[in-house]
């Protein structure tokens, strides 16, 4: 699989507008997993919200987290937590404008801006949900005279739903944490080091190569993209860059092994640079600069 390039890095500013929809009456869960899709489409800034009542399947989750778990423990540690079935993924760190206006969830900010402003977004696609999310903390709102809200989310631990408790006026389910599982050797600890360092090598590649084609100016120096995060959490933040893929950030969000995260995002990204190599050949072999 290949992305293209305005896909990303996004921008941290777009704004995911919530869009009112009745649930359907016939829902089946669906576990995304490893879907085989052609380059995707530029996406759009504007996402619709389409909430569905769903039953899920079960397991357990956790990241970078540093808030203590939402809501009250249940049996077998799993927690409440408020649902919100999004047509977008949330990772681990990455940070989610969004405006809520639909009734059902106006009443659902009023009650986690009394509580602990946690809540879980979930993948929704087309009369499916993941049961596998991120718990998205409000770290910064503004409600507006007509009791709409605009939120500045950041995502924290994973999970993966076990039931859910009620889906009026929003969906409520059992949750219990994701972590993923530690290597079991502990040389696998500087493998995963070389993985992180080969991904991020790919990532500029690929960005510089994308600079060009668009003509942008190349930019001087290495950049940063790691930024010192160790490798499971910068695994989160490159799958988070794979914005107009949503079933592939689906996928990267539910495996529980860092390294095979890290591969496959390796992996796509390699076809990604071999796609825009090519396209730059081809850019410049019919540039009018060759055609003289």
């Amino acid at each position: 699989m290949a992305l293209l390039p305005h896909h990303f890095l996004h921008s941290p500013t777009t704004v995911h507008h919530h869009h009112p929809q009745s649930p359907p009456s016939n829902l089946n869960s669906l576990l995304i997993k490893n879907p085989s899709f052609p380059l995707p489409k530029p996406s759009s800034s504007k996402h619709f919200y389409r909430p569905k009542t769903q039953s899920f399947a079960a397991r357990c989750s956790s990241s970078s987290a540093s808030s203590p778990p939402p809501e009250r423990p249940l049996a077998n540690d799993l927690v409440e937590l408020p649902l919100f079935p999004l047509p977008l993924v949330l990772f681990p760190g990455a940070v989610l404008p969004l405006q809520i206006f639909e009734f059902r969830y106006r009443i659902m900010m009023h009650t986690l801006l009394q509580t602990d402003l946690r809540f879980g977004v979930v993948f929704s696609d087309g009369g499916s949900v993941a049961d596998v999310g991120c718990v998205g903390e409000v770290v910064k709102h503004e409600r507006l005279v007509d009791d709409r809200f605009f939120l500045i989310c950041k995502g924290q631990e994973r999970f993966r739903v076990s039931r859910v408790l009620r889906s009026k006026p929003y969906l409520v389910a059992e949750v219990a944490w994701l972590e993923d599982r530690p290597p079991p050797r502990p040389a696998e600890g500087d493998d995963l080091e070389a993985l992180a360092a080969e991904v991020e090598n790919y990532m500029r590649d690929v960005i510089r190569i994308s600079n060009r084609l668009n003509g942008k100016p190349e930019k001087e120096g290495v950049m940063d993209l790691r930024r010192n995060l160790f490798p499971t959490p910068f695994s989160f933040f490159v799958g988070s860059t794979f914005e107009g893929a949503p079933k592939e950030q689906q996928a990267l969000l539910e495996l529980e092994d860092t390294g095979a995260r890290l591969r496959r995002e390796r992996d796509t990204l390699r076809n990604t640079l071999n796609y825009l190599t090519a396209a730059s050949a081809v850019k410049d072999a019919f540039s009018p600069s060759n055609s003289s």
